[in-house]
């Protein structure tokens, strides 16, 4: 891991520790810099927003290029949900729980309401443009994105919170993965 890559992971701890104690909305980005061990311009180098530092999504492309790599033949649902369930099946135990505090401290934001939207859109784009590029049609691949990605949002936002995780009946990894499993399969993409 590069010096560029260890500060921004820095920085990303330092951020999800300080919105986890006092809130996001009341954390500032001097504060994360400074927790960091870093200067504020530092931080934004590295994100170029406060809400950057939570809804930066590193899954994004790992989606799109699952979804690419689909059978063509495949329906643009059961492509989009099998590519989700692929990346996310590969998340280290270890990653699990941070995970689950973001989707917590997001979901608890005032502040980041609009941007959850944006981030969602961002990702529908994704998911709609690898389908586009397997051949299916615009109108066709925004509406499968849209309800992946919302029912994919329902089930992180329930296993974030008490509710998800009881339902799973299963800890860490194991856990999110029978929450995505179930709300795929509820989308009518069975494995």
């Amino acid at each position: 891991m590069g010096r560029y890559d260890r500060t921004h992971e820095i920085l990303r701890t330092a951020a999800l520790e300080l919105f986890a104690a006092q809130g996001y909305d009341a954390t500032t980005t001097a504060a994360v810099a400074e927790r960091a061990g870093v200067s504020e311009m530092t931080l934004f180098r590295h994100f170029a927003t406060k809400e950057a530092l939570l809804l930066e999504d590193a899954f994004d492309p790992a989606v799109a290029a699952a979804v690419r790599a689909r059978p063509t033949q495949e329906h643009p649902m059961r492509a989009a949900a099998e590519g989700i369930r692929a990346v996310w099946r590969q998340l280290p135990e270890d990653q699990v729980e941070s995970v689950r505090m973001r989707v917590r401290i997001i979901a608890g934001a005032k502040g980041l309401h609009g941007a959850i939207e944006r981030n969602s859109r961002a990702t529908v784009d994704a998911l709609s443009g690898a389908l586009r590029e397997r051949g299916t049609a615009r109108t066709e691949a925004r509406v499968a994105a849209s309800a992946v990605v919302a029912g994919l949002s329902v089930a992180l936002l329930d296993w974030a919170g008490d509710g998800g995780a009881a339902e799973a009946g299963a800890p860490g990894a194991a856990g999110l993965r029978d929450v995505l499993d179930r709300v795929l399969d509820t989308l009518g993409c069975r494995r």
